[in-house]
């Protein structure tokens, strides 16, 4: 015993102050009963350790697993190391096993037969392909505009952020929207060829209806109109891997530092102004400078790769 109680001091007391007085004696003065003070000095060995508290859980219970259970437990185990509490459990139930799921708990935890978990598999990513040179391949993606950035005219309504971003030197185009769809995909294609000073040679969207059919439900998807103008623009078009936004993730990076550093601190009263507000938003954003780029901003890279054709 680490440490020596109060208890065991008192009783060790009653038992000396016996062996000197008797028992009778020494049951009044600690208002004892005499069976009391015959039961310690039965146990009493001369160390304080034999005075203290032994534990009151008892031996044995009524309810108790009986050896067939816990035989079956141990048998079951050792066939599903690897299975939880819960699969375990009515693995057992259809052996005919009728205790409770936290019984069965009580008992695995006791004899040490806790579930083995296996490592995860670690998640190795692919080496990312680097872009050599500018419109190499763009990323493009739409940003819903938060609600909460609408007032007055604009309130109720549904905004549309069009992002394109070049790998390359993180240039990027925005333009706003009303409309989520097709038909707005292909304008803004049409706009990002016009306003990017260098030739797009690949066009990497996600899997959205906005872009492409691919994940519609019929069995001869038709082109989308966004498609048939990459198509007409000799533009190759790489769709990523269905629900896995990381393959896009500069677009989506990007779309994050605009939650950060534009929709958190700006309100739009009507389309027009969001419109406005956007396009000083992007010309901040193509002439501020990055870490990836050596501290240079997107603008900056481009003009040095186009007109001096030298890399920082």
């Amino acid at each position: 015993m680490k440490t020596v109680t109060q208890k065991a001091r008192r009783r060790q007391a009653i038992i000396k102050y016996a062996e000197k007085y008797g028992v009778t004696k020494a049951a009044n003065r600690y208002n004892v009963n005499r069976q009391y003070i015959y039961r310690w000095k039965k146990r009493y060995d001369g160390t304080l350790e034999s005075l203290a508290d032994k534990s009151h859980r008892p031996h044995s219970h009524p309810n108790q697993h009986t050896e067939e259970e816990l035989k079956l437990i141990s048998d079951m185990r050792r066939r599903n190391p690897n299975a939880g509490l819960v699969v375990f459990w009515v693995k057992l139930r259809q052996r005919g096993y009728t205790r409770s799921i936290t019984g069965l708990y009580r008992i695995l935890i006791k004899k040490g037969l806790r579930q083995q978990k296996l490592p995860n598999p670690k998640y190795i990513p692919k080496p990312y392909e680097k872009m050599i040179y500018p419109g190499q391949r763009v990323q493009i993606d739409v940003k819903y505009v938060p609600t909460s950035c609408l007032v007055n005219e604009a309130k109720g309504k549904k905004f549309y952020q069009y992002t394109a971003i070049d790998e390359y030197s993180r240039f990027r185009y925005l333009e706003a929207f009303e409309e989520h769809s097709t038909y707005s995909s292909a304008i803004f294609l049409e706009h990002l060829i016009e306003a990017f000073p260098f030739p797009i040679e690949c066009v990497q969207t996600d899997n959205g209806m906005e872009f492409t059919k691919r994940l519609a439900m019929t069995e001869n998807p038709t082109p989308t109109l966004f498609e048939a103008r990459l198509e007409q623009c000799g533009i190759r078009h790489k769709l990523i891997k269905p629900y896995t936004p990381r393959h896009n993730g500069k677009v989506e990076r990007s779309h994050r530092k605009d939650n950060e550093y534009f929709y958190a601190s700006h309100k739009f009263y009507s389309f027009d102004d969001f419109k406005k507000q956007l396009a000083v938003h992007s010309r901040k954003y193509n002439n501020f400078p990055m870490r990836p780029l050596n501290w240079h901003s997107p603008r900056e890279y481009i003009n040095a790769f186009i007109y001096n054709g030298e890399v920082f």
